[in-house]
């Protein structure tokens, strides 16, 4: 089956800020040379964000829910901050909730998981 173009675009997207994030991060870190626990934690979730992307490229169902999940994560924390950042974190989750479960979109994944059988 055909990917949807809505789970491409998502895709590159997780794929681009975990790929520009990380560069980005790392870099602060080579400038400071000062060793943080949040910067470990800061390029993991990078990471998984690149991972999710790649994985929703491949139709893997779990990539879906990880890349929400993800996504979900950033609306929580912005929570705690100014009302702004939190209102676009969760204006963007929605987006990406409906670009990953709708009806065409799940298509895509459930016809990637029995190809796979």
């Amino acid at each position: 089956m055909k990917r949807p173009l809505s789970v491409t675009l998502v895709a590159c997207v997780y794929i681009l800020v975990g790929t520009i994030g990380f560069v980005h991060h790392f870099g602060e870190f080579w400038r400071t040379r000062a060793f943080h626990w949040d910067f470990v934690a800061t390029e993991l979730m990078e990471l998984l964000a690149l991972l999710f992307g790649i994985f929703l490229l491949r139709g893997q169902n779990w990539a879906r829910w990880g890349a929400l999940a993800w996504m979900f994560f950033h609306v929580v924390i912005s929570a705690f901050g100014a009302f702004r950042e939190f209102a676009v974190h969760a204006l963007i989750c929605v987006v990406i909730a409906w670009c990953l479960f709708r009806p065409e979109a799940a298509r895509y994944f459930g016809a990637a998981r029995t190809e796979r059988r």
